[in-house]
């Protein structure tokens, strides 16, 4: 038996291209971007499971289960790779985020970065169909 010609370009499920996706980091994927990160994510993480308890305590087990498959249904609604980004509006409305005013909202926006990638359409489309892996939108180098 003869060994394959080809190498093999994916590595963890993942392709391994350099060209379409930047050069990827191991440390960058394994430790987040600042100590406090992983506390604020845990304190919401937790303010979550409370409210999630609350709501079973007062409206019975079902009206937490009805949220988390509304909140499925409008996280996966998308618009299609282009130009205009997909807002989130629905999921924005259901978590109560758009009552909190953070960091990100007086910053710039982050497509103005010397940094950003435009969006490639058609990967986009082939990751959102299945026929390729990856992220649909590498944005930044």
């Amino acid at each position: 038996m003869e060994a394959p010609k080809t190498i093999a370009h994916e590595i963890g499920g993942v392709r391994a291209d350099a060209l379409r996706f930047g050069l990827q980091g191991v440390k960058s994927e394994i430790v987040g971007s600042h100590p406090l990160e992983s506390a604020y994510q845990s304190l919401k993480d937790n303010q979550e499971d409370m409210k999630r308890r609350m709501l079973a305590n007062t409206y019975g087990s079902a009206f937490p289960l009805k949220m988390e498959l509304d909140r499925q249904i409008l996280s996966r609604f998308q618009r299609p790779p282009g130009p205009i980004p997909s807002s989130m509006l629905g999921l924005e409305a259901l978590s109560g985020s758009l009552d909190e005013f953070g960091f990100e909202d007086c910053l710039n926006d982050p497509r103005d970065s010397e940094s950003f990638r435009p969006l490639d359409m058609h990967h986009g489309t082939e990751v959102r169909l299945g026929l390729s892996k990856g992220p649909a939108c590498p944005s930044f180098m």
